[in-house]
C-alpha cells in the first residue's frame, strides 16, 4: 500500500522535521520515518473498519425498524443497506478483523461520528436509488459503498476532527489513503469470502529500503547537495529562498543520485508537484527550473549517469 509518492511526502516532511530539531540524531529520524508510514497503514485499516461500522448500525436501525413495524402492523424495512453483501465481506475479513484486535482504537469510540455519518448516508439520493433498484448483486452491494465513500467519506470535516484527536499523522495521510481503499473495494470479490487479500503495508522490501536510503542520503550529502545547488545558480541567495524550497530541492537531487532506475525527469515532476503543496506559490516554477539544470549539470560533469529527456512530461513511477 505505501508506495513511492506517499513515501517522498513522508520524507519532505521528516527532512523538514530534522532541520527544525534541535538536538538531531539520525538514526532516530530514521525510525520517525518508518513509523509515520506505518500509521499510513494503520490509518488505511481505520477506515476500512468505518465502513463496518456503518453498516452495524444500519443493522442497529433495522432491528429497531422492523419491531415498531412489526408492532404497528406495517411493512417491514428494507434490509438491503443492512445486509450489504460486501460489507458483511469486510466484516468478516480475517485481515481487518486481526488488525483491528491488536489496535485499541475503535469506531466505538466515536460511536456518535459513525451515527451521524449513517444519517446522512440514509438521506442522499445514493442510498434511496440503490434500496429503490430491482437488482439484488454483490457488484451493486460493493459498487454502493464506492460511491458512498468518495461522497460522505472522502470529503469530510468531521472525519477530519476525528482524526486529528486519534494521530497527528493521519490527516496529512487522509487523502492518499482514500484512494487505497477505493482501490481495494474495487478489488473485493465474494468468491474470496474472508480471506480477501488486503493492500500489504510495502508492495515490495524494495520500497521499505527507498524510504530509507532516500531519507539518509538527503541528510548524509547535504552539503555536497547544496554545493550542486549553489554552483548551478552563481547569483542564488540561500536566505531569499524558502527552507523548504531547500529541502525539496535537496531530496530531489538524493533520488536523482542514488536510484539510477529512476528516470530524472520523473524525479523531478514528483518534486515540483511537492512543491506546490508544501512550499510558496512560486515555489514549483523556481524549483522545475533549479532541479532541471541541476540535473544538467550532474549529467554534464558526469556525476550522474542518465540520459534526461529534453522535454518534461508527467510521469508517474
Amino acid at each position: 500500500m505505501i508506495n513511492r509518492e506517499l513515501i517522498r511526502i513522508k520524507v519532505v516532511q521528516l527532512t523538514y522535521a530534522y532541520y527544525q530539531n534541535g538536538n538531531r540524531n539520525l538514526d532516530v529520524a530514521e525510525k520517525e520515518l518508518l513509523f509515520s508510514l506505518s500509521k499510513a497503514y494503520h490509518l488505511y485499516h481505520y477506515l476500512l473498519a468505518l465502513i463496518v461500522a456503518v453498516s452495524k448500525e444500519a443493522r442497529k436501525h433495522y432491528e429497531i425498524d422492523s419491531a415498531k413495524a412489526a408492532r404497528e402492523g406495517l411493512p417491514l424495512p428494507s434490509s438491503k443497506f443492512a445486509d450489504n453483501k460486501f460489507a458483511v465481506q469486510l466484516e468478516g475479513n480475517k485481515q481487518l478483523c486481526d488488525f483491528v484486535s491488536s489496535q485499541k482504537q475503535t469506531w466505538d469510540d466515536d460511536i456518535e461520528f459513525v451515527r451521524k455519518l449513517y444519517l446522512q448516508i440514509i438521506q442522499s439520493n445514493i442510498y434511496t436509488e440503490y434500496v429503490e433498484s430491482g437488482e439484488s448483486s454483490y457488484e451493486e452491494d460493493r459498487e454502493v459503498w464506492r460511491k458512498l465513500y468518495k461522497s460522505f467519506i472522502m470529503e469530510n470535516d468531521d472525519i477530519d476532527n476525528v482524526l486529528e484527536e486519534k494521530s497527528l499523522y493521519w490527516n496529512d495521510d487522509k487523502e492518499i489513503v482514500d484512494t487505497f481503499v477505493l482501490k481495494t473495494i474495487k478489488r473485493f470479490e465474494p468468491g474470496n469470502s474472508t480471506m480477501q487479500e488486503l493492500l500489504p503495508e510495502y508492495k515490495d522490501e524494495e520500497d521499505k529500503d527507498f524510504a530509507r536510503k532516500l531519507f539518509r542520503a538527503t541528510i548524509l550529502n547535504a552539503d555536497q547537495y547544496q554545493r550542486y545547488m549553489s554552483e548551478t545558480s552563481r547569483n542564488w541567495d540561500f536566505s531569499r529562498l524558502a527552507y523548504m524550497d531547500v529541502v525539496i530541492m535537496q531530496i530531489a537531487i538524493a533520488e536523482m543520485l542514488t536510484f539510477p532506475n529512476i528516470p530524472v525527469n520523473v524525479t523531478i515532476n514528483e518534486y515540483v508537484d511537492l512543491a506546490k503543496i508544501y512550499s510558496t506559490p512560486k515555489s514549483s516554477g523556481y524549483i522545475n527550473g533549479m532541479l532541471d539544470s541541476i540535473a544538467r549539470y550532474l549529467i554534464s560533469n558526469g556525476l550522474l549517469l542518465k540520459p534526461m529527456a529534453e522535454k518534461q512530461k508527467k510521469n508517474n513511477y
